[in-house]
């Protein structure tokens, strides 16, 4: 395409590790925006919007990447979110994995794919360029069943599309649930509260939890807080909710299909940047800050409690243990395959 001349990707040291392993940053701009993601972690690292507007919370340098424990901008793999009691039962099989959350797992346990080193190759698509991530997951990594291929893929297109594409191979049966936990704030990561940003989800339910945030049943959002099927800011009925959103939402007649589909929409009113949110997974994980009060982020800028949005698509928590929601589980032999789109607008 005669656009692609706009596109352009570089490539940088982010900074050495103990064990002497260089990390590479990779930013990849269309003249308008810009995009930057580490082999670390395959994390993205920054979102630079016009005016210069970084719209990204996270770390300056890969000290504070490797230091951290909040999993900014990072791939979470083998299964994001939590799974309750820290086990599950396959085929007769039963599993414990790490309990790093109480009494359940979160984000893959302790060996989080977070603080591996991905390989990596550059991209071109007919409309993007990126970077391409992988890794071997080994059989018995966080205590999950069979050796997994796992591929990353990040482009960026003209028209300020962002585009993330998940597959992974396993030569075992297993449960799998892949995310980016980004933290977004469309004010820039110095912008302060997200509670004035407007979002409508196009998710009629959601999934109730318990105080350990372990799913208890779906319900509707029908006449609750959790109701965003028309656009409303994130901190109209925050107060609400218990220390705020950390909630799955489920997306309004989900077809398996590999079908892209809109299920979130955020605004920043003063502004007028926009992010929609495309996917093909079932559920999205709506998450406020509401843990990084007081952390040091970018030049030393100290975050507050929701001055971020996380908008984590995926299947829903716990789903190995629940028969009732969309499965989890890929066959050995079978590929995972999942995208999801970040479509930018300013």
């Amino acid at each position: 395409m005669d656009n692609m001349a706009e596109l352009k990707r570089t490539e940088t040291c982010f900074g050495t590790l103990s064990n002497g392993k260089k990390v590479n940053l990779f930013t990849i701009s269309n003249k308008k925006m810009s995009v930057s993601v580490s082999d670390y972690g395959c994390t993205l690292t920054s979102i630079v919007l016009p005016g210069d507007v970084d719209v990204l919370l996270g770390y300056s340098t890969l000290d504070g990447f490797v230091n951290d424990n909040s999993s900014y901008g990072v791939v979470v793999g083998r299964f994001a979110n939590r799974i309750g009691g820290a086990s599950f039962v396959l085929d007769g099989t039963s599993y414990s994995l790490d309990k790093n959350d109480g009494e359940n797992m979160l984000h893959g346990g302790f060996d989080r794919w977070e603080k591996k080193v991905w390989e990596v190759a550059p991209v071109q698509t007919e409309t993007g360029l990126g970077v391409r991530f992988f890794r071997q997951s080994k059989d018995g990594e966080q205590h999950f069943p069979g050796t997994m291929d796992v591929t990353v893929t990040y482009t960026l297109d003209e028209n300020n599309v962002l585009t993330l594409d998940y597959k992974a191979i396993c030569d075992k049966k297993t449960p799998i649930n892949l995310t980016n936990h980004a933290y977004f704030n469309l004010k820039g990561y110095m912008g302060g509260t997200i509670c004035d940003h407007e979002l409508q989800m196009n998710c009629d339910s959601y999934i109730e939890v318990d105080k350990n945030l372990i799913p208890t049943k779906k319900l509707p959002v029908k006449g609750t807080a959790f109701d965003f099927t028309t656009p409303k800011t994130i901190g109209k009925d925050i107060e609400k909710t218990v220390g705020g959103y950390d909630h799955c939402f489920c997306q309004t007649d989900y077809v398996s299909d590999g079908t892209l589909r809109t299920i979130a929409t955020v605004k920043e009113p003063v502004s007028g940047r926009t992010m929609v949110v495309k996917t093909t997974l079932p559920g999205v994980q709506l998450y406020t800050g509401n843990f990084i009060e007081g952390a040091k982020g970018k030049n030393g800028f100290t975050y507050h409690k929701h001055d971020a949005f996380c908008l984590e698509t995926e299947f829903f928590p716990d789903s190995p243990n629940r028969e009732d929601f969309p499965s989890c589980i890929l066959n050995a032999g079978q590929e995972y395959h999942h995208i999801t789109q970040y479509c930018f607008g300013f």
